[in-house]
């Protein structure tokens, strides 16, 4: 397939035709990369509009379809990518790629094998795994006597994970990977920080397992791309 941003006419779409008071590249240089607005970012990235459909106007309707929040277009799958005005394949592709930079990025920065203190910790180590899904998945940290995460898994994934829990394959797990804690992560896809009766009884037979084998279950925590519920800042970690 041809590539598209070679074989279409632009005119003033691009940015290098616009007045160089407005191209986010000449801000950048002027002014350094912290006075873009995040649509200006993206513009930088993804270079090319569309015939009388400027790139920086391009961004700023796929932020303002948003919300303005890179975390709801994380969220994104890529046909709904693919919806928004201006956005073939290989724009997609770009978004999906720095999105998954900004990811990774984060894991750099609080390590692979991050001690864990508290939830907030907990959070920052899997919010970007979790906080941007549009489908529930259950993971499980197995952590050393330390606190340091040893092992991420995901324990299930997909509309009914709750239903799909199984208290006796993370306990063998975490025995098989030497876990001295462990601690489980889900997401609400829909937002909401309140845990589900559903959630308190997997946390429950989750908690009567660990104390069965004497191993500690340090936390349970539901993510959302906007903030976090411990059961272990709640005080709920107990039968």
């Amino acid at each position: 397939m041809e590539n598209e941003f070679e074989t279409i006419d632009y005119g003033v779409a691009r940015v290098k035709d616009w007045n160089p008071d407005m191209r986010p590249r000449e801000k950048a240089k002027q002014y350094g990369m912290s006075v873009l607005s995040k649509s200006e970012l993206l513009a930088i990235i993804l270079r090319s509009g569309r015939k009388g459909y400027p790139v920086t106007r391009m961004c700023a309707d796929i932020l303002a379809a948003n919300d303005d929040s890179l975390m709801r277009l994380a969220q994104r799958q890529p046909a709904e990518l693919l919806a928004f005005h201006g956005v073939g394949e290989a724009m997609a592709l770009q978004i999906r790629a720095i999105i998954e930079l900004g990811k990774r990025m984060n894991l750099e920065s609080i390590g692979t094998k991050p001690t864990i203190r508290c939830a907030e910790d907990i959070y920052q180590f899997m919010r970007h795994t979790l906080g941007g899904l549009d489908h529930e998945e259950i993971h499980a940290l197995f952590l050393n006597r330390r606190n340091q995460v040893m092992e991420t898994r995901m324990i299930t994934s997909g509309s009914a994970t709750a239903s799909l829990f199984d208290t006796k394959m993370i306990l063998r797990q975490a025995i098989f990977a030497g876990a001295q804690g462990l601690i489980m992560c889900h997401n609400h896809p829909s937002g909401n920080l309140m845990p589900s009766p559903q959630d308190d009884k997997i946390t429950r037979s989750l908690l009567k397992g660990c104390n069965a084998i004497d191993l500690r279950l340090l936390d349970h925590v539901i993510v959302t791309a906007n903030g976090y519920y411990s059961y272990a800042d709640s005080n709920r970690l107990h039968e």
